[in-house]
């Protein structure tokens, strides 16, 4: 397989399209600067805005110590807005890191992406790694089709490709293996996530919300197989009604990484997973890679409020 083309340069200049697709509708809301600096203090305001809402912690070790350059320091108590789970939402609870696999064990076609959530919990004067976290994500495939659903002109009920979860260690790190999602009509490229944290014996926290994708990377991923024959999205960021409600907020940023250095993350054992000792992985396509900080605040109780579709 060919390796992935290198990052183009920062910017980008889509055409919008009038197609949308109400599959999703925002929920939750967006934290003021005011709301964050009376919830920490001001003698926490430096965590979130000092040095451009960052507390630099060598990215928790570089996440792992097998990290590549684009995990060497990121914004860790950064407050996110929460938005809609969606209809795809399939509770397979498959704890895994590399999602790529269907249930025959084949691998999903697409160009290998290394996602890091960097989770923290935000406390009064306190920004501390979240350990114990279940972070979920799901998302659509090269072609557009989400695994376990029926939905228009696909039924892949009985499937779980391009699902699981992972849960976050003592530096408040979950990672994950998949590829780089397609598209579907009235949405712009985008990535489901939920964290869950069991609060007591009756008492959990939810958040659930989207990851967005810069266009200049949508243009250089879609050009490529196996995305090429269904080309850019229909739906750029600019015109997507979810990423409107703050979607730049979500936005992802990414730096290459190479096939042995995506091989050696996909066959590491978290602590968090002590039980699974899967068969060696082996990646032969570079690829790209992205770290995504949040910051939660487990005692907003507005957090996980029902969306368009029955679910909280």
């Amino acid at each position: 397989m060919s390796p992935a083309k290198n990052l183009p340069p920062a910017g980008t200049n889509s055409v919008p399209h009038d197609d949308e697709h109400d599959d999703d509708k925002p929920i939750g809301r967006l934290l003021s600067r005011r709301e964050v600096l009376a919830l920490i203090g001001g003698s926490g305001a430096a965590l979130l805005f000092g040095a451009g809402f960052t507390r630099v912690a060598s990215a928790r070790q570089a996440a792992t110590a097998t990290s590549s350059a684009a995990a060497t320091a990121f914004p860790t108590c950064v407050v996110r807005p929460e938005m809609t789970e969606g209809p795809y939402f399939v509770d397979t609870m498959l704890n895994r890191r590399d999602i790529r696999f269907d249930s025959a064990g084949n691998v999903k076609p697409g160009i290998p992406m290394r996602l890091i959530f960097n989770v923290s919990s935000i406390t009064a004067n306190a920004c501390t790694p979240l350990e114990g976290a279940q972070v979920d994500i799901w998302h659509c495939d090269a072609e557009g089709e989400y695994s376990g659903v029926q939905d228009g002109g696909f039924d892949t009920t009985g499937e779980y490709w391009l699902r699981g979860y992972q849960v976050t260690d003592a530096n408040g790190i979950a990672e994950f293996i998949t590829i780089y999602p397609g598209w579907y009509s009235g949405r712009a490229v985008h990535i489901h996530f939920k964290i869950r944290v069991q609060l007591g014996e009756t008492s959990a926290y939810e958040f659930t919300s989207q990851l967005f994708f810069p266009e200049d990377m949508n243009a250089l991923i879609f050009e490529q197989e196996p995305y090429a024959a269904k080309g850019l999205a229909d739906t750029p960021n600019a015109r997507d009604s979810i990423y409107q409600n703050g979607g730049d907020q979500l936005l992802l940023a990414f730096n290459p990484i190479t096939a042995a250095a995506l091989t050696e993350a996909a066959n590491a054992q978290s602590t968090a997973e002590p039980e699974s000792t899967p068969e060696p992985i082996f990646i032969e396509q570079d690829g790209y890679e992205a770290i995504f900080s949040i910051g939660l605040d487990l005692t907003d109780a507005s957090v996980g409020a029902a969306d368009g579709f029955g679910r909280r």
